[in-house]
Formats: structure tokens, sequence, C-alpha cells
């Protein structure tokens, strides 16, 4: 499936961790038309990473906001995604996603997502399998059920995203979002394809 698509990646003090998201996103077999990071008030280098990503790689683009002084569970997150999202023309597109900074894709994830989207036109929302490295060096799944999709890689098809109202400023939101689309009578999933297993950089 070719349909157009926006990824945006809110982020606070992810010096550490974006630029193996910003290699693996570079590396993907379809990107984004437009992926939009978001720099959340950080006191690193995160800002610096994206700006420098962002002048190598035209369709990525970077926004700031001032720090408000405290980490938001939550609402800070869905502020700093509504920030990316109004930098865009969300119209123009058919598909929106919402990345954390802290992960590691595939490089087929998108292009096999978007298939996952043209197989079944009532699918709403979905992701792949989060995985994350233990203290011992053993790869551990998120567990996240099949009937969820992981809050830290949220893909939407635009039409689902309306009709759910977008993100809720609330703790839970990435929960919210599904029980509203599943009303709606969306599916939403999380699959276990090999290119769709992505790692968790710094699991929550």
């Amino acid at each position: 499936m070719s349909g157009a698509f926006v990824v945006i990646s809110p982020g606070r003090d992810e010096e550490k961790f974006i630029p193996s998201m910003i290699a693996s996103m570079i590396a993907q077999t379809r990107r984004p038309d437009v992926w939009v990071i978001v720099d959340d008030g950080s006191s690193d280098r995160t800002g610096a990473i994206a700006a420098e990503a962002a002048r190598a790689h035209p369709w990525i683009r970077v926004v700031s906001r001032s720090d408000r002084g405290r980490r938001a569970v939550g609402p800070g997150v869905v502020d700093a995604f509504e920030a990316g999202l109004a930098a865009v023309d969300f119209g123009s597109f058919d598909f929106v996603g919402k990345f954390d900074l802290d992960l590691r894709l595939p490089p087929r994830y998108f292009e096999t997502l978007l298939d996952r989207f043209a197989s079944d036109p009532r699918l709403g929302s979905a992701s792949g399998k989060a995985w994350y490295l233990d203290s011992s060096g053993e790869e551990v799944d998120e567990g996240v059920a099949d009937d969820m999709s992981v809050g830290a890689a949220k893909f939407y098809r635009a039409e689902c995203f309306r009709d759910v109202g977008g993100l809720v400023r609330e703790v839970m939101w990435d929960g919210i979002d599904v029980h509203r689309a599943r009303m709606l009578g969306w599916k939403v999933c999380s699959f276990r394809d090999s290119e769709l297993r992505f790692e968790h950089l710094r699991p929550m």
C-alpha cells in the first residue's frame, strides 16, 4: 500500500537513544512522507541531534517546545504530539503514527504495516511487538496483548484517528484510544511478524 503517512515523535532528553531511532528510520524500505520530531523542552542534545538529521533529510522536521520544568506523564506526551501534528497538513495524509524516540525499528517495519492495513479496511490502529534486553542481555518480550497497539509505536488510519477524536490528555491515553476505536467498529492489533518486532531501548 502506498498511502501517505506522517510520523510524530515526542521526546524529552533522549540524547542517548535518538541516534538509533534516526538510523532505523533512515533505513526504512518505506520511509514516512514526513517525520516530525518534537523536542519537548530537552536539557540535553536531543534537539541538536534532531536538527542535524533534519538538515540532512528534507522529510525530517523538528518542532521545539520550551521546558515546562517537569515531566508530565500522559498530558505532556499528548501535548507534544499535538504540537507536531499542528506543524503538518494532517488532511494530506492517510495514516499518522506516534512513535517514541527510544526505539529501534526493523527496516521493513512501515512497508509491512502498510500491507497489513491494505489487507483489512477495518484495521484502525496497529503496531508490532516490542522487546528489550534485560540486565543479563536476554531478549524479553514486553507482553502486549494481540488486541492492543503499543503506546510507544502507535500507527493509525487517519479516518480512525479522527473518529476517536485524537489522543486524550490523560494517563492511559494509549488504552482509551483502543476502546474508543473498537466501540466505533474499528479493529486494533499488535502483530507478531518478524518484520514488525521492534526494540524498546528504554522499556517502562
